[in-house]
Parts: structure tokens; C-alpha cells; sequence
């Protein structure tokens, strides 16, 4: 019994662990899974990377296939938010698909920007990422 008590923590750990690695590999499946038609709800949120100088807020926005001028780009109150879609070219419609980890569908991210004040929002591609630049007034 005294040994059962001992190792029950681990067990309790290790059986929590493997539930959080199922849920997180069903979550994942659930996610990037193709959108057989394009929904109006987001289906995925791109990775971005957010950096500010004197002049202005720089968001990078990991768009890969994703045509820049396709992309809305707005500031919701103190939001800045960027959705558009990603949808297989026509060539890969007809193919066999034998992996496919690069997110479709509808997409959308909302990210707090630094406090203050910008005059636009300018876009520009850069290396398959859509580069936001926010000049602050």
C-alpha cells in the first residue's frame, strides 16, 4: 500500500500527460484540417512576430500562398487584426495529397498593439510573410 501511495503522483502525472498529448494531437487534426468550402469563421490564426521602433510598429504575418493583396489588414480599436483566406491552388485539387500540414481555409489574428497612436497601416511582401508597417503619430 505505502508503495502504491508513493507512486501514485507519477502515474496521476504521466496519465494527465498522455490525456494532454491526445487532446492536443485531436485539437490539431481539428484544426488544419483542408475547408471543403470556404467557411466565414476563421479556421486557423497565423504565426506572427510584432516589433517597434521610434517610428512605427513592424507585424510580420507568416502568409506562405497567400497573395498579399488578398489580405485585410485593419486596426479595430487597439486591435490589429488580419484575416484572409488560403485555399489549394487548382493543381493540387486533382493530386494525391500525402501531406498536408500547412493550414487552409479562412484565417484570422488579433493582436493588442502598443499603446498610441498610427497614422495607416502599410503592406508590403517580404519573403512569403505580409509585412505591416504602423507608423505612430
Amino acid at each position: 500500500m505505502a508503495g502504491e501511495m508513493r507512486d501514485f503522483p507519477n502515474s496521476w502525472m504521466w496519465s494527465e500527460a498522455v490525456e494532454m498529448l491526445a487532446r492536443a494531437e485531436r485539437l490539431h487534426r481539428e484544426f488544419f484540417r483542408p475547408a471543403q468550402a470556404v467557411s466565414r469563421l476563421p479556421t486557423w490564426e497565423p504565426p506572427i512576430d510584432m516589433l517597434e521602433t521610434e517610428d512605427a510598429v513592424l507585424v510580420l504575418v507568416a502568409l506562405l500562398g497567400v497573395d498579399p493583396a488578398t489580405v485585410d489588414a485593419e486596426i479595430h480599436g487597439s486591435d490589429l487584426v488580419v484575416s484572409g483566406v488560403r485555399v489549394l491552388p487548382s493543381e493540387l485539387r486533382r493530386a494525391v495529397i500525402h501531406r498536408l500540414e500547412l493550414p487552409q481555409g479562412r484565417f484570422e489574428r488579433r493582436v493588442r498593439l502598443p499603446a498610441g497612436r498610427y497614422a495607416g497601416v502599410r503592406r508590403a511582401s517580404v519573403h512569403g510573410c505580409l509585412a505591416i508597417t504602423l507608423e505612430k503619430v
